[in-house]
């Protein structure tokens, strides 16, 4: 009996061991094979990689496919972690590296048909934009090749141009925010109020049906390479553009001023580029990308804000009792089902989860206990984003420019333009179904009705836009389109038609640049730097309603809240540093500005201040802090004292709240330019980043070499032209393909 029982607990310890060693290796054995990029056995791809005093690379070769193939080398140089999480995604295997989180990642690429969209389509566009797509897979297939070692998931490589194109695919939507829907959706929760405008003869969007009361869920604060978590809810920009006659001098000026991650898939990468073939670019890109996403040339230039319109329409379908079929015009319908493993990575091990996803006529289908509900967005199942933002690239006039942007290829995001001519623009980008009268847009739609199943988005020429204003300005700070160049050439919201769902917000740093801007006759060089790295809030929307809930609030009985409350009454509205309050209104402002931007429930005032409050006594042992003492940069060994705040010009928008009790910022202000056309001048620029070029190599000397500077407010200069890059070039290199 006992040697019986012996070897029964070998043979159950030998399954258990089995397997736990199956969990640990079956992901990368059982993944689809990559494929090399086409073509790569005829072309051979060279290019050279200059480098600047801070790192950045400046990509030259003869054609524009050698240029790509040198971007992926360059960045993946700087930061090849990041580019494979860019790569898992693309490929549905992210949750083998990120666990939970990535697996929702790889949930969303199954459900939105990521990879279809590609297959569908990609043959389709451009053959020298497709070059380019095939030379960067080729160059990160040859860094993977050479730098073996730091590989992070087996069978990642090789990839081709494909693989590239359907992150893009997957990202695009993102950026408008459908994470907002397919979010609660898949908690069966209720949706958010959303941005829109009433629809006419219906109820107001936050009254309508479903329940859009924007039940707050949990956000994550992983640097996902998507734009979901709370790192994406918080995307936003600031972006300005000064006319000839404005500046005082004659130049026109342009100002890019993203709010991003500092880290991760959606980071900025700095870079310049040029070929034989007229492709000549300054600006930053996301990893995943071969060519910059914003920036300039020698004509002309363009930076975005997110911009938040009402772009997904969600539909109540009718199943049948076996819930394989829905309703449409009276008749039943097969609805799509396929089901895939998600890989959830463990510790060591890596756990396969089944899930089924749906989809019907109107797109991607999500079951929950209220039923099931079908998406449609703006841009669904277009991947002519990777043409047109490569052709923005080479535009050289402002009728090129716009030409492309009017093929609405580019789901969403504003664009502030400025060029040598003198030229300034804003216009209101998103390709927003095109909507027929009537119906409530804002709520949940009947999805048996195929008339309400629209099928493309409406023409450019609805679009809000402003060229050439009066003003000489243009500005955006992620607000509505209404407030741009000054009351007398501001749009007119009753121009534009409520089914269009164009945001109705402000923010505090938009009501904040309207008040300075109309200050000054002439906004210089001086001025403009001035209006950038502003820090001051105004008293209104939820600023006003935070201060007032405050004030109101009884703690006669709590020594340290009513100290706490007096203090937040005697606040000077900035996050300069300087005030003794500032430290507490700088943690008691975040939740405030979440809730609005994101359209939570706004938060409770007796709870944060005593949050804040406690924070601020547990690891200071004071009310008082220097802001700076609390707020800081942090890159390895660099520790420094920052200032701004969540929605202040100089933005310094999210935290992770380390162990001492300081605020190391992840997100905020992060690429930064100024660019001028001076009359009979070449175009010159400067930039910054909070870190570096190099954000994942601590062993580089650009991990956090520009640090300094960026908590200085200095910027340092982009070496656009070739000769300006060799006289300051810190390495210079030759990198062709194998």
């Amino acid at each position: 009996m006992k040697k019986w029982l012996a070897r029964a607990g070998w043979v159950l310890l030998t399954a258990v061991l089995v397997t736990l060693v199956g969990l640990m290796v079956w992901e990368p054995l059982l993944a689809e094979k990559g494929r090399d990029p086409a073509d790569t056995a005829r072309n051979g791809y060279q290019a050279e990689i200059i480098r600047s005093e801070f790192g950045v690379p400046h990509i030259y070769g003869k054609t524009d496919a050698d240029v790509a193939f040198g971007v992926a080398i360059a960045h993946a140089e700087d930061d090849f972690f990041t580019l494979q999480d860019v790569i898992a995604m693309a490929r549905g295997r992210y949750g083998a590296l990120a666990g939970e989180e990535g697996a929702k990642v790889d949930y969303v690429y199954h459900l939105l048909d990521a990879r279809g969209t590609a297959e569908r389509h990609y043959a389709g566009i451009p053959a020298e934009t497709r070059a380019l797509f095939e030379a960067y897979a080729t160059g990160l297939n040859q860094f993977a090749a050479e730098h073996p070692d730091e590989i992070r998931l087996g069978n990642l490589f090789p990839v081709n141009g494909k693989d590239v194109a359907t992150g893009f695919a997957l990202r695009q939507p993102f950026f408008f925010g459908l994470n907002n829907v397919i979010g609660p959706l898949a908690a069966g929760e209720p949706l958010r109020k959303e941005f829109g405008p009433a629809i006419p003869g219906h109820e107001p969007s936050d009254s309508a049906e479903p329940i859009m009361d924007g039940a707050e869920t949990n956000e994550t604060a992983a640097a996902l390479p998507i734009h979901m978590g709370q790192d994406g809810a918080m995307a936003g920009s600031n972006a300005w553009a000064i006319a000839p006659a404005k500046s005082g001098d004659g130049v026109t000026r342009l100002v890019s001023n993203s709010h991003q991650p500092w880290r991760g898939g959606v980071a900025w990468y700095e870079l310049v580029v040029q070929s034989e073939e007229g492709w000549h670019y300054a600006g930053a890109n996301f990893p995943g990308s071969p060519f910059p996403f914003l920036g300039h040339n020698e004509h002309l230039g363009w930076t975005n804000t997110v911009n938040r319109p009402d772009m997904t329409d969600v539909y109540r379908l009718e199943l049948d009792e076996s819930g394989t079929r829905y309703r449409l015009d009276g008749e039943w319908q097969e609805l799509e089902s396929k089901t895939v493993t998600l890989a959830v990575k463990m510790g060591p091990l890596v756990l396969p989860v089944r899930q089924t996803v749906h989809r019907s006529a109107h797109g991607p289908v999500i079951i929950n206990d209220n039923g099931a509900f079908a998406i449609r967005y703006g841009g669904i199942d277009n991947l002519g984003a990777l043409d047109a933002y490569y052709k923005l690239n080479k535009a050289e006039t402002l009728e090129q420019w716009e030409a492309i942007l009017a093929r609405m290829d580019i789901p969403s995001t504003n664009f502030i333009y400025g060029d040598k001519e003198g030229n300034i623009a804003y216009v209101y980008n998103a390709a927003i179904p095109d909507r027929p009268k009537g119906p409530n847009w804002r709520g949940i739609l009947p999805g048996d009705d195929s008339s309400l199943i629209w099928t493309g988005p409406v023409d450019y020429s609805v679009l809000p836009k402003l060229i050439n204003p009066g003003s000489g300005w243009v500005y955006n700070a992620n607000n509505q389109p209404y407030s741009a160049a000054g009351p007398a050439d501001d749009i007119d919201p009753d121009s534009v038609a409520p089914e269009l769902g164009v945001e109705l917000k402000m923010t505090n740093r938009a009501r904040r640049t309207e008040e300075l801007m109309a200050q000054f006759d002439i906004i210089d060089r001086p001025t403009l730097e001035r209006i950038k790295y502003d820090m001051g809030y105004i008293r209104a929307d939820y600023v006003d309603v935070m201060m007032d809930g405050v004030e109101a609030l009884d703690v006669s009985s709590d020594p340290q809240l009513a100290k706490a409350q007096a203090l937040l009454a005697s606040w000077d509205m900035t996050s300069d540093n300087v005030g003794e309050a500032d430290a507490l209104a700088l943690l008691m402002i975040r939740p405030w500005m979440g809730a609005e931007y994101q359209n939570y429930p706004l938060p409770d005032a007796q709870e944060e201040l005593q949050k804040a409050s406690d924070h601020l006594m547990e690891h200071f042992g004071t009310l008082t802090p220097p802001m700076s003492d609390l707020l800081r940069l942090r890159q390895g060994d660099v520790d420094l004292p920052l200032d701004g705040g969540s929605d202040t010009l100089r933005a310094s928008t999210l935290w992770d709240v380390d162990e001492d009790g300081r605020l190391s910022v992840r997100h905020g202000d992060s690429f930064i330019m100024f660019v001028e056309w001076a009359p009979g001048q070449k175009v010159r620029s400067e930039s910054i980043q909070p870190y570096g070029a190099a954000t994942t190599r601590p062993g580089s000397p650009h991990f956090a070499d520009q640090a300094k500077l960026f908590v200085r407010k200095e910027l340092k200069p982009v070496h656009f032209w070739r000769e300006d890059a060799l006289r300051n070039a810190a390495s210079r290199k030759t990198v062709s393909s194998q």
